[in-house]
Order: C-alpha cells, then structure tokens, then sequence
C-alpha cells in the first residue's frame, strides 16, 4: 500500500524519480513514455466508445445501453489510471535497474472489452429494442 502512495504522489511531481538509482538510456525512458501515450489512447478510444453506445443506440434497452455504456467508460478511466501508474513503476524499475513490473491488466481490460463486444454482437443480431 505504502508503494502504491509513492507512486500516486510520483504522478504528480515526476522530477522526484530522478533521485532514484541511475539515469536509464534515453531511449528507455521514451519508449517507456511511448506506451504511456498507447495506453491513454486506448482509455480515449474506450471512453469515447461508452458515449457512442450511450448517444447512437437510442432504440437499445435502457439498461443495456447504460451497461455496455458504463463498463467502456470504467474501462477506459481505469486506463488511463493504470496507464499512469506503470509509467511510473517502470520508470523507476528501469533506474533501479531492476525488471520491469509485470501486470494482470491489459489481461483483464482485454476480457472487459472482449465481453463488452460480445454483449454488442448479441446486440446487433438478436436487435433488442426498447
């Protein structure tokens, strides 16, 4: 728990990881920094598919809509808080010179998305109406 606090308050004042261990090659860093932005627009592109069910299926039942609407938009804020953290977890890994953290997210963000896509299959052929 204590390591999780640290890493919330590295979010919000990053030039504290450079007292940390030694300085990676740039292009570590960049890269780390690169996968931080995937990861934001995924949470973007899933934030955004929870408003589109949400505003463009207006004949699907309320609360179908509102659920498949709801788990995007979970999804997607848990994304880009995810995103966030394992920047900075690696960004520290890497100056400690210690492995990278390894994560069960994108497993289970890939089965709520799976799900989320199956339930619109279901949607989409079956054509439940309001």
């Amino acid at each position: 728990m204590i390591e999780l606090v640290r890493n919330v308050r590295l979010w919000f004042a990053p030039q504290e990881i450079r007292h940390e261990g030694r300085t990676p090659d740039y292009r570590f860093s960049l890269a780390n920094e690169r996968t931080f932005l995937a990861w934001l627009r995924t949470a973007l592109a899933l934030i955004g598919g929870g408003f589109a069910v949400d505003q463009f299926l207006p004949d699907l039942r309320w609360a179908w809509r509102v659920g498949l609407a709801l788990a995007l938009l979970a999804a997607g804020v848990l994304c880009a808080l995810r995103a966030v953290n394992h920047w900075i977890r690696c960004e520290r890994a890497m100056r400690r010179g210690e492995d990278l953290p390894v994560s069960r997210f994108p497993a289970v963000l890939s089965i709520v998305v799976a799900v989320v896509a199956v339930a619109m299959v279901v949607v989409v052929i079956v054509g439940w109406a309001g």
